[in-house]
């Protein structure tokens, strides 16, 4: 038996694992670390990683990075979490000597949030509940990956779309799309576990249709829903400190929270 470790401090961390634990992963405690496994999406980076109670140790990334591939041998990826509020990686010199990338996520809270200034006069907001509507969702994944191998990525984005879908069908929480004429132009998750936390996940639009004020409407209109039908009391959203979507979060309300490390190594 391993010595338990600390609670998770960092609420990017903690949701993160809310999610993933209502959709069926694992978290195995071990003497200083998290193992968190996600069989059913053996690809999901961020389904497949270790969480650390602190930043790497001078000297220590490389260690951690053999104890992720002791953990995850067939893993073609190497993901570490960092649990904490206030951005520290450890050495730079020490992370890059080992193949570490850091990446920052922004935490945003917010109780409610503002309209739009310019709503979408077109658009229609509503939960995603036909075949159609989820085989749309996936294509608006595909439409909006430019990073990813597209087969594996196509792979990657079904069986995480199929555990969303899964946990609106239990009371979760809901994938939700911004319409016209019946074509889903935007679309996002918002999920919880019923304890007044709801994270949402994946908010994406449709490289056609941006900046035509669909994602905001639609941010919006998942958090009035989630006021109105799962009694939530505090909204959770991570986002890339230099993307422009960060902005919007915040004209609707949302204010900087803490900040999220991940540390990552990916295939070339």
């Amino acid at each position: 038996m391993t010595a338990a470790t600390s609670p998770v401090i960092s609420l990017g961390f903690r949701t993160d694992l809310m999610l993933l634990t209502l959709q069926g992963s694992r978290v195995e405690e071990r003497d200083g670390y998290r193992v968190v496994r996600t069989p059913a999406n053996p690809t999901f980076h961020w389904g497949n990683f270790l969480l650390l109670p602190a930043p790497p140790a001078p000297g220590d990334a490389a260690r951690r990075v053999d104890t992720f591939r002791r953990e995850f041998p067939d893993a073609d990826h190497v993901a570490l979490g960092v649990d904490g509020t206030d951005g520290a990686t450890g050495d730079p010199a020490d992370l890059a000597a080992a193949g570490l990338h850091v990446e920052r996520g922004t935490v945003l809270t917010a109780a409610s949030l503002r309209p739009p200034a310019r709503p979408n006069p077109t658009a229609t907001y509503r939960v995603a509940d036909t075949d159609d509507d989820w085989a749309q969702a996936l294509a608006l994944n595909e439409a909006g990956n430019t990073d990813f191998e597209p087969t594996a990525y196509r792979e990657f984005a079904a069986r995480r779309l199929a555990g969303f879908r899964a946990l609106q069908e239990r009371g979760h929480g809901a994938w939700f799309g911004a319409f016209e004429d019946d074509r889903l132009r935007a679309g996002l998750g918002l999920f919880t576990d019923g304890r007044g936390l709801a994270r949402y996940q994946t908010v994406g639009t449709h490289p056609n249709h941006r900046n035509r004020g669909l994602a905001s409407g639609l941010v919006h209109a998942a958090a009035q829903h989630a006021a109105t039908h799962w009694s939530v009391t505090t909204l959770v959203i991570v986002a890339d400190p230099d993307y422009v979507a960060i902005d919007l979060y915040r004209r609707l309300g949302f204010t900087d929270t803490e900040t999220q490390i991940q540390l990552q190594t990916v295939p070339a």
